[in-house]
């Protein structure tokens, strides 16, 4: 008896250090527990107000949540405390970008300048930093010449990446389809089926309409070996976009909010939010309010969530 009791007491020590392992912010984002990141990260800045890295973080678990405002105020902070991050410059640049996507003209272009400034300074910094690299590609790509922006200086982060991927971009933009898919597919073959090569194939159907392709891509993407579990989550919210195959969207959503390992790109707050909206346009109204409370859970003030709710509750 005596050996048992010391068994379960060990065993509850051992699970206790578990959980304070997984308390670490990093850990907390990738785990979608935005709330526990924000409060964790908060006393951090209070105890060190100095901690840049604490600053990025918080910058990020905002940007999930899509608070924009709030999140380039602390990645702001993260720079003026460490201006030579390259990370950190990569982050600020990328919720300039999605702030920039949701103001009036005006004010958009003056972020758009802000935002090349920023991906610039990754990539000086850093030239390594393959992120930013592409994150600078993508902006030259579809941002106006005015505030920067060109087809010539895309393709010139193209070659240094080396990168199929923004080759079949520039196709893209060049409407040529057919060169674009031959890029795409060519990344497929170098990464020798990588998950998010599928992927990126995946999306270039959904722009040329070409739904079944698309489909038969997201069913490569998810049966592809999983190096980027985001890929889950992101078919499943592209399914449900396009407004196809909603069950496939549920199965895919609800394997990702299964795995023990989740990702800050895909948190998991986002993937309730986006699976009760699968089954809400299912007619499981029921189901999709519990899954936007789940959502709310982790993150109480994710706007989206709680309009999805508030309609149901109506």
């Amino acid at each position: 008896m005596k050996l048992r009791i010391t068994i379960l007491i060990l065993a509850a020590l051992f699970t206790v250090t578990l959980a304070a392992a997984d308390d670490t912010a990093p850990a907390l984002l990738a785990a979608g527990r935005v709330d526990d990141a924000i409060t964790t990260l908060r006393s951090k800045i209070n105890a060190t107000p100095s901690d840049a890295e604490a600053y990025n973080l918080l910058c990020r678990a905002y940007f999930s949540m899509g608070n924009w405002d709030r999140g380039i105020s602390a990645c702001e902070k993260a720079i003026a405390l460490a201006p030579n991050n390259s990370r950190y410059h990569m982050w600020l640049g990328r919720i300039y970008g999605e702030k920039a996507n949701v103001v009036i003209f005006f004010k958009a272009a003056s972020l758009a300048g802000k935002v090349r400034n920023e991906f610039e300074a990754a990539v000086r910094l850093d030239p390594n930093n393959v992120d930013a690299r592409s994150d600078l590609g993508e902006f030259y790509l579809e941002a106006p010449g005015i505030v920067g922006g060109g087809r010539d200086k895309a393709e010139a982060q193209a070659q240094a990446l080396a990168a199929h991927y923004l080759f079949g971009r520039l196709a893209e933009k060049k409407k040529d389809p057919a060169a674009a898919e031959k890029e795409y597919r060519a990344a497929i073959e170098a990464s020798h089926g990588s998950a998010l090569t599928w992927f990126n194939l995946a999306l270039f159907f959904r722009h040329q309409q070409r739904w079944d392709d698309m489909e038969g891509a997201i069913q490569q993407a998810v049966s592809a070996q999983m190096d980027r579990p985001e890929i889950i989550m992101e078919s499943g919210e592209v399914l449900l976009r396009s407004g196809r195959n909603f069950p496939a969207a549920v199965q895919y959503l609800r394997r990702y909010l299964a795995l023990t390992s989740k990702a800050e790109e895909a948190p998991a707050f986002k993937a309730h939010y986006l699976l009760g909206t699968a089954l809400e346009k299912q007619g499981d109204k029921q189901a999709a309010a519990q899954e936007y409370r789940a959502a709310l859970s982790l993150a109480k003030d994710f706007s989206s969530a709680q309009e999805a709710l508030d309609r149901l509750n109506r």
